[in-house]
């Protein structure tokens, strides 16, 4: 896997995986295969998953949540990007920290 250097959090995947399709946004979401889809990316070393509150109103968080159950969290670097309500920096840090304790 091709890594990038993330200022100063060190090495990550060049790939990520963005969850957002995996929450009704695009269409119906299938929680197993989407559940499904995560191990797969982890398995292959994609370690960078997109999710944000606004990608089913939370649900997506709580998928993540429940995928990485019984994984190492320290392995996993969470990206959230700020929402359409959401572009203020203090938003935006509480939104990566809403984020970030919704996943555990």
């Amino acid at each position: 896997m091709d890594t990038r250097q993330l200022g100063t959090l060190g090495t990550v995947p060049a790939i990520a995986l963005g969850a957002v399709g995996m929450s009704d946004f695009y269409g119906p979401a299938d929680r197993d295969e989407s559940i499904a889809t995560i191990h797969a990316a982890l398995d292959a070393s994609v370690t960078v998953l997109d999710t944000g509150d606004f990608y089913g109103s939370g649900h997506n968080e709580m998928l993540i949540r429940d995928a990485l159950a019984g994984r190492p969290r320290e392995d996993v670097l969470l990206t959230a990007p700020p929402g359409s309500e959401d572009q203020h920096k203090l938003d935006l840090l509480r939104v990566v920290g809403e984020t970030a304790a919704s996943v555990g």
